[in-house]
């Protein structure tokens, strides 16, 4: 699981599955370049990423609600000899809700934050893999795309939309020894489900004790997951290891999801 040597650009990694994700893979031996829109708390977590590999870690700014400039912030990073051997695309989800009560705007917007930017991420670096000869692209999305959630409906829709772009990638790219694959959080302890349990309480009056406590019910084990639970899946995907695992969804819900 060593990953010596390899670097890796890590989306939505100030806090949550991408912090965790960032902090395991720099662990592991790898130099991590964070991407996030908030260059304060970049600052921080790049801090927090160990070195005793003498890895050099850096950071990127840029916001996927605007896919323009992340498509010249991208750019300018691979056109200074960046060439990262992993991508782990992962971006907080919209809000939610049912999905006939959505505006149009909410699926544009989310489509753009989500598929788009990924797509512009993998544009702008799979030549660097191809001339590594290795490339690990892996998406977090959602368990939705295996078995659509409740009151998610713009999420659903996308995150499908995402899973189907992923394993078109896969097809394309494995003779170039570049995998894609997405890792399936079903309900983890992240700032997100925070969000989900209060809009809930607002709505309902439901505690946000009582919907934690039946999100764990749902899961065979009875618990929801830890974000560093989730990263493990990541960074076994992005090592030599995972090196014949291409273009499948991987669920890490505990054994929430109910299809094979």
């Amino acid at each position: 699981m060593e990953l010596n040597n390899i670097k890796a650009l890590v989306c939505g990694s100030t806090q949550g599955i991408g912090l965790e994700t960032a902090i395991l893979l720099a662990k592991r031996g790898a130099e991590v370049t964070l991407l996030a829109r908030n260059e304060q708390k970049l600052k921080n977590c790049v801090a927090k990423l160990e070195t005793s590999n003498r890895q050099t870690h850096n950071y990127l700014v840029a916001d996927f609600s605007k896919p323009e400039e992340l498509k010249t912030i991208i750019a300018n990073y691979v056109s200074e000899g960046n060439k990262p051997h992993v991508l782990v695309n992962n971006t907080g989800g919209p809000k939610g809700g049912p999905i006939i009560d959505a505006d149009i705007s909410e699926f544009t917007n989310t489509f753009n934050q989500h598929l788009i930017c990924n797509h512009i991420l993998v544009q702008a670096l799979y030549k660097g893999m191809i001339e590594n000869e290795y490339g690990r692209i892996i998406n977090v999305i959602s368990t939705s795309v295996k078995q659509p959630l409740n009151g998610l409906g713009v999420s659903n829709t996308i995150r499908g939309a995402v899973a189907n772009w992923s394993k078109t990638l896969a097809n394309e790219l494995g003779h170039y020894n570049i995998t894609v694959n997405n890792v399936l959080p079903g309900a983890t302890n992240t700032g997100r489900l925070n969000e989900i349990a209060k809009a809930k309480e607002a709505k309902t009056g439901q505690s946000t004790e009582q919907f934690f406590k039946a999100m764990a019910e749902l899961s065979p084990m009875q618990r929801i997951a830890e974000p560093n639970e989730i990263a493990e899946a990541i960074c076994f995907l992005a090592s030599p290891r995972a090196s014949y695992i291409n273009g499948i969804n991987v669920p890490v819900d505990g054994g929430r999801t109910k299809s094979l």
